[in-house]
């Protein structure tokens, strides 16, 4: 059954509008999958990030659901023990959107078999499932990983390649979008990784809107790179926040890398190798992607022409514009406006 055809399972606010009935119609579902010793944290990042992401009229836009393996669940002892009561088991799995997989205590544990099972059989209908941390073990477990990309937290990168031999472990990334299987690296990159999965149900705007509600960029640039403890770590007075800043406000100029460099203070090698340290990607890199993402807020939110776009945001020419995109994004920019345009109620 699509999603537009699920009966409402909200009540809409008094104040909805018309225009905003249909988001409350395809109230996207978000199962999140608690084995005992799941960390605290990790559970609550899709409820954090899914539950408070509404439309522009203030409507839900998904429903989250907690979900335990028969017998229940506790949570890891990091804050002691807490036990997890919901009305939701594995057979709940079978009518979610999306599945999340928080990270647990015990990597070495392997998961039950019904719960293995249920996986796979939502795998094979197609269903979206993430993992949050070490939940990349559970996928890699249920063979969800096998040839694929993905990632997972950087001190136990080693361990899945090893334990796993067919996954390509990246643990340079904060989070890796395989399609249907996604899977994000420690803590704070589970917040990452559900806002690039509302980015991709709705676009810009409405992954920004939520980042404010919970108080997180958007979208953080780099990988696990910028986090990985190295035996001479980068001086705290070298900090690219403030030159981020500067970037982030003139994303519109025709910015060279010694321009950048002059800014700072430094040279061009010392700039390459702090934004390396400190953001895990090069200096033009980091620019490039943050005028894919001014070019996005653009063209969701605004009825610019596509030239007005591309000189706002810094690429220049129409041309330039449609290749980084493109590249980026995997859509040309009149696409990606016609998708998210018409998704987005305006205000």
């Amino acid at each position: 059954m699509d999603a537009i055809d699920r009966p409402l399972r909200r009540r809409p606010p008094a104040s909805v509008r018309i225009a905003d009935v249909r988001y409350v119609l395809a109230m996207h579902v978000v199962a999140v999958l608690a084995l005992d010793g799941v960390a605290a944290f990790d559970l609550s990042v899709p409820g954090q990030v899914f539950g408070t992401t509404t439309t522009s009229g203030n409507v839900p836009l998904y429903e989250v659901r907690a979900c335990t393996p028969p017998g229940g669940a506790e949570t890891s002892p990091m804050l002691g023990r807490m036990r997890l009561e919901t009305p939701f088991g594995l057979d709940a799995l079978a009518t979610a959107d999306t599945i999340v997989v928080p990270g647990h205590e015990d990597v070495r544990a392997v998961p039950p078999a019904e719960v293995l099972d249920a996986l796979r059989d939502a795998a094979d209908r197609g269903t979206r499932i993430a993992s949050i941390c070490v939940g990349a073990f559970v996928l890699a477990a249920a063979g969800l990983l096998d040839g694929r990309r993905a990632t997972t937290h950087w001190s136990y990168a080693k361990a899945l390649a090893r334990r796993y031999p067919d996954v390509e472990v990246d643990p340079s990334v904060l989070y890796v979008d395989g399609g249907r299987t996604l899977t994000s690296a420690g803590v704070a990159a589970g917040i990452d990784l559900c806002l690039h999965i509302v980015r991709q149900d709705h676009g810009s705007a409405t992954a920004a809107r939520t980042a404010r509600r919970i108080i997180m960029p958007p979208q953080r640039d780099g990988g696990q790179a910028q986090y990985i403890r190295h035996e001479d770590p980068p001086d705290d007075a070298a900090a690219l926040q403030p030159t981020l800043a500067w970037l982030e406000t003139n994303l519109h100029r025709p910015l060279t890398l010694d321009d950048i460099a002059r800014h700072a203070s430094v040279s061009v090698r010392t700039l390459t190798r702090r934004f390396r340290e400190q953001a895990g990607t090069t200096p033009l890199r980091w620019l490039s992607r943050a005028r894919v993402h001014r070019a996005q807020q653009l063209l969701e939110t605004t009825d610019l022409p596509v030239e007005r776009v591309a000189a706002e945001a810094g690429f220049g020419s129409p041309v330039t514009l449609r290749a980084h995109f493109a590249r980026s994004v995997g859509a040309s920019p009149l696409t990606y406006r016609n998708a998210f345009r018409a998704r987005t109620p305006s205000s």
